[in-house]
């Protein structure tokens, strides 16, 4: 008991600490974010552009996507261009043309060598030189750079506007054949665009590097990697491995053999009748299944839209369906089935934990699963609707699409959802209260389950702490607190409490070694995950200092994968500890898979893009989704999917599964995601960080380069990894679907009457 105690001590401090950092460091991010000027001016003293229209174009990017469409410092989709990186590119080399044409009477490309040289050099005093005055908020370009601005600004207006001249860019790019019909939105678009591109080369106050840490590679303009990229990354290499030999030393000095366990002859859930909120659960799980399927079709389409930017073999679907809009739903649909399946699988246990029904409990589950539906129906007609300019700008950010990677949905649907989870959050607790009264050994392990409750319940709302202009780089930092507190944290932490619980109160391992092993897990973690959000904003306008902590800190988070394979070995083994054990099999083998991909997506794919070096050549390229799709789906889908496998287990606990199809589904799914990444997504990351390191982002991200031979051949090959993964799809749904009709249970005289009676259950829920 002292040394439970004394994890909760540490855990407290650790937490604190770490919030405490996160906050301070936040507070930088607004303090020394690059300025937005009131107005922009030549040196001739015409007004280019002013801080209000740079926020209007902000909102013109939002409403055809934002971060769908391309990227912005890196963070967003990946078949369009860096749009920051872009404009950047054609900025210079307009300069460099302008200067050239006359000087030389000669484009820049024909001079020789010294006098090319000559005008880089130029070319950097140029664009490196801070003009921002402080003092009146003004920022002065020289008339020639204005002239550039005015040459890019013709160009994005004919891209954007739908001009035929750029129409197989525009397929390239996959983008609509005119995502933005409003001249006036198009020209914010540009201007825009040029500050996002001003941050990334102009230095800081007294300082040699840029306001996104010169961020991204550009050679012709000086921008590359500073000194303080290769410190911190050599820094956290050596704090990662200090800190496995630490945690491997003391996981084997304190190793000891515990004898074993003795075995209830029979499943202990069995003596807990299912109440009627446990089974209105089983809705959930059939909604998730749904959310599930067109979230993996809705990926086949986006990918091969990276083919052909406008149609899918031939059929021209992106006049409905544009890629701004398969790549939003792919990514809310992912977001929002994961999540349904975690609030689920809390629902469900609710009752097992705290002994009881609460009164009126299974109205608000009904509740609950109606406002989802709202939620995901809402926000999915919103997001269509602004993508297809149907919305003005204050509209769309309020009913249709934010802009921002994971968090796209309109700011109605933000704030009903949110409602949604704090009603989940007092569902969770009416349930569990009885248990934490109780002064027993399991009231440690519900406490700590309690307070992961109560994070997913209010941590969402983060994402409501900034608005359709705010600065980028505060609107970045809040948006990774949903995207890596939320979703990679506090689910995390909820899920290790769900499974410590469910192995404990099955009698697979000691409620005592549960509980200690939950706060000892939770603590490292915490300890790296939440003052490693900060390694997500390296480029995105922010201090040095943030890529110090960031690095330092999200080098701890790989530290207790590790160990992922002893958890990954005892997992599999309690399915042989009892005989009844059996028909958890499916589940615990999905919670295997979780920790194989927690080691492999999560750590190895995670640490390849964490370190700055790293991270400095590969932002923005494939390898992003690389972690993204091995830990996503490798470790929260699976998850996900494996809790709603136990949810249905329990649904109709006497009935035996005939699961060929599910064992098919399972290992079709996990060699689909294999295959996919090893075949095409990981080989195009490769190949496009090759091209970044030789010539710039630029070049990695454009169409001269991603609709090259071998790299339209590498995305072809996706397809085979997507096929698989598929037919492992509709295996699942064909063995969900024969949970309802029967086929999927044993067919057998005993099993008869229980499937009857499983299947009037079902009706009944």
């Amino acid at each position: 008991m002292q040394n439970e105690k004394r994890l909760w001590w540490i855990l407290a401090v650790v937490v604190g600490g770490a919030f405490t950092l996160l906050g301070f460091f936040g507070r930088e991010i607004y303090r020394q974010a690059p300025p937005l000027p009131e107005r922009v001016v030549s040196e001739s003293g015409t007004t280019l552009m002013t801080k209000a229209q740079i926020l209007d174009g902000q909102q013109a990017w939002q409403s055809i996507g934002g971060q769908q469409v391309g990227t912005i410092w890196g963070h967003g989709a990946y078949q369009a261009p860096d749009w920051s990186a872009d404009w950047l590119h054609r900025e210079a080399l307009a300069l460099l043309d302008g200067w050239s044409l006359r000087e030389h009477k000669l484009p820049y490309a024909a001079l020789e060598a010294e006098a090319r040289a000559g005008l880089e050099q130029r070319l950097r005093s140029e664009l490196r030189t801070n003009r921002y005055d402080a003092a009146s908020g003004v920022l002065t370009v020289s008339d020639a750079r204005a002239q550039a601005l005015a040459s890019n600004a013709t160009h994005y207006t004919k891209l954007f506007g739908g001009d035929p001249e750029l129409a197989k860019l525009r397929e390239d790019y996959a983008l609509s054949a005119q995502p933005i019909s409003d001249p006036e939105r198009l020209e914010r678009l540009s201007q825009f665009f040029f500050w996002t591109s001003w941050a990334c080369v102009t230095n800081r106050p007294g300082e040699t590097f840029s306001y996104t840490n010169n961020w991204p590679h550009e050679p012709l303009v000086g921008n590359a990697p500073t000194g303080s990229n290769f410190v911190w990354s050599i820094l956290s290499v050596v704090l990662l491995i200090a800190g496995i030999g630490t945690l491997v030393w003391y996981f084997a000095a304190r190793a000891k053999h515990d004898e074993p366990l003795l075995m209830p002859k029979r499943d202990p859930l069995d003596g807990f009748a299912l109440t009627p909120s446990m089974r209105a659960v089983g809705k959930y799980a059939v909604v998730v299944i749904a959310l599930f399927v067109v979230q993996v079709l809705l990926g086949a389409l986006t990918a091969h839209y990276t083919i052909e930017g406008q149609a899918f073999f031939g059929i021209p679907l992106a006049k409905i369906l544009p890629y701004a809009v398969t790549r939003t739903w792919h990514l809310q649909t992912a977001v929002y089935w994961i999540a349904t399946a975690f609030l689920a699988a809390g629902l469900f246990l609710a009752p097992l934990i705290g002994g009881a029904e609460p009164k009126y409990q299974r109205l608000g589950v009904n509740v609950l699963f109606g406002a989802l539906l709202v939620v995901v129906g809402g926000s999915m007609v919103g997001e269509y609707l602004s993508v297809h300019q149907r919305l003005g700008l204050d509209t769309g950010f309020w009913f249709g699409q934010q802009g921002y990677e994971y968090v796209d949905l309109g700011r109605v649907w933000q704030i009903a959802l949110y409602i949604g989870l704090v009603l989940w959050l007092v569902l969770m607790l009416r349930g569990v209260l009885p248990a934490l009264r109780r002064r027993d050994s399991e009231r440690s392990l519900i406490s700590l389950l309690a307070i992961s409750i109560v994070a997913i319940g209010l941590f969402y709302g983060a994402g409501l702490f900034y608005s359709a202009r705010s600065h980028l780089s505060v609107a970045e930092y809040w948006r990774w607190w949903v995207v890596h507190l939320w979703v990679e944290g506090f689910f995390e932490v909820f899920a290790t409490g769900v499974l410590a619980f469910l192995f404990s109160r099955l009698g697979l391992v000691k409620q005592q070694s549960a509980t200690r092993a939950f706060l000892a897990s939770t603590t490292i973690f915490l300890l790296g995950g939440i003052p490693g959000t900060l390694h997500h904003l390296y480029f995105s306008g922010t201090p040095i200092s943030v890529t110090a902590v960031g690095a330092m800190f999200s080098a701890l988070e790989v530290v207790p994968l590790v160990l992922i394979g002893r958890e990954a070995i005892e997992t599999l083994r309690m399915q042989g500890r009892a005989s009844w054990m059996e028909r958890y099999r499916w589940p615990i083998r999905f919670f295997v898979a979780v920790a194989f991909w927690n080691l492999v997506g999560a750590g190895v794919f995670g640490f390849l893009i964490n370190p700055p070096i790293a991270l400095y050549y590969l932002q923005g390229l494939n390898t992003t989704p690389v972690h993204a799709h091995t830990a996503l789906f490798g470790v929260y889908g699976l998850l996900s999917l494996g809790l709603v496998l136990l949810i249905l287990r329990r649904l109709a606990p006497a009935l035996a599964w005939r699961d060929r199809s599910l064992g098919y589904a399972f290992w079709a799914m996990n060699a689909g995601l294999v295959l996919m990444v090893g075949l095409s997504i990981l080989p195009v990351g490769i190949t496009q960080a090759l091209a970044c390191v030789d010539k710039g982002l630029w070049y990695a991200r454009s169409a001269e380069f991603l609709q090259s031979p071998l790299l339209v051949q590498l995305r072809w090959l996706r397809i085979v990894g997507d096929s698989v993964f598929l037919t492992g799809v509709a295996a699942l749904v064909y063995f969900v679907v024969g949970l309802k009709t029967g086929w999927s249970y044993q067919r057998t005289l005993a099993g008869e009457s229980a499937a009857q009676r499983a299947r009037e259950a079902a009706r009944s829920s």
